[in-house]
């Protein structure tokens, strides 16, 4: 195993909870291995981030053989009173098009809010 991922020093302007369900939006069937290692964080602190989230209704999984297949919960609001009314669907499609835009691959112009 590659071990620890190198963590980020100071402040960044996403949470570690946004980069996960990010990570999660792009590909629904990914280990928490390779999750931990896009975001940058413990597998054991991805597992933590994907419990919070499953306990506040913003996602769910199901057992597929050896792995899982996650559902984001696009209709749900964000929880802090300043984003009061943005959707994660809304946040995410932000996050899509950036991580499109980097990477050079086209975003599908037809995703819904349910492809996530």
């Amino acid at each position: 195993m590659g071990g620890v991922p190198e963590p980020h020093t100071g402040w960044t302007f996403l949470t570690n909870h946004a980069r996960v369900l990010a990570a999660i939006a792009d590909d629904h069937n990914a280990r928490i291995r390779d999750i931990a290692a896009y975001c940058r964080l413990t597998e054991r602190a991805v597992q933590k981030i994907i419990a919070d989230l499953e306990e506040a209704g913003y996602l769910s999984h199901r057992r597929e053989g050896r792995g899982n297949t996650y559902r984001i919960e696009p209709g749900m609001v964000l929880r802090h009173p300043a984003e009061a009314g943005l959707t994660v669907a809304a946040l995410l499609s932000l996050l899509v098009q950036d991580e499109a835009d980097r990477s050079g691959r086209p975003v599908d112009p037809g995703m819904a809010p349910a492809d996530f």
